[in-house]
């Protein structure tokens, strides 16, 4: 079948990557990009939740500024354009689009019905944005920069939620990682896991920060949770 689906919104239209897991009908799991697009690494994300019996579906949430963004995360120069369009993404109007997303993943003959967000960076701050402001069955935000900024939505998370936090990250300071922990510690649907010495990013395949056992571990409890909430 098909690796890519067309997602339909009141806005325009968007492509997003689909991988199919070999026993259908499955749950679906609404893969969220960081600031390099729907790349090699989020692809190989998608795969491997197929594998593990998931129809996986990556939306790309940079269409409304650049179209097709598949950006290598050794370059330089592919860095400096991933965070230009981050600095401009509209994320309330992300919300939007991944709603649509979920709704045509949800609709896909092969689907269960049941879905969840799964995000890195950017895709896990608007998986928690997201699963804030609607109703998701799931939600897993891997180091989502900025989710601090958005913690009085707090209230409205009704969806199961599991967040990885490097204690090490260069992006989300100690503090905002306190805030984060704080502000989730009266949530019984939520819980956050932090890896010791781990800095941003270190479940990216290929990545600078990459480790083995951390992105396992993380990867596994993902996995588990993910099927416990989608069954």
């Amino acid at each position: 079948m098909e690796n890519r689906i067309i997602i339909k919104s009141p806005d325009g239209t968007f492509r997003a990557y689909v991988s199919r897991p070999a026993k259908l009908p499955a749950p679906a799991v609404v893969v969220l990009q960081e600031l390099f697009g729907v790349n090699a690494d989020i692809r190989a994300t998608c795969n491997e939740l197929a594998a593990d019996g998931f129809i996986a579906v990556a939306p790309d949430l940079f269409w409304r500024q650049d179209p097709g963004v598949d950006l290598d995360v050794r370059s330089e120069a592919a860095w400096q354009r991933g965070l230009q369009l981050y600095a401009a993404y509209n994320r309330d109007a992300g919300v939007k689009d991944i709603m649509e997303t979920v709704r045509t993943a949800v609709e896909l003959p092969e689907s269960t019905g049941k879905v969840a967000l799964h995000g890195y960076c950017l895709g896990a701050l608007m998986a928690f944005i997201t699963a804030a402001r609607n109703e998701i069955d799931a939600a897993v935000a891997y180091h989502g920069g900025d989710t601090e900024k958005y913690l009085g939505e707090v209230g409205g998370l009704e969806a199961p939620l599991l967040m990885h936090l490097g204690e090490e990250d260069e992006f989300i300071s100690k503090a905002a990682q306190a805030e984060i922990k704080a502000a989730l510690a009266g949530k019984p649907n939520a819980t956050v896991y932090s890896y010791p010495g781990q800095c941003h990013a270190f479940s990216r395949h290929d990545g600078a920060h990459y480790n083995a056992a951390a992105a396992t571990l993380a990867n596994a409890r993902t996995r588990e949770f993910l099927h416990r909430q989608l069954q």
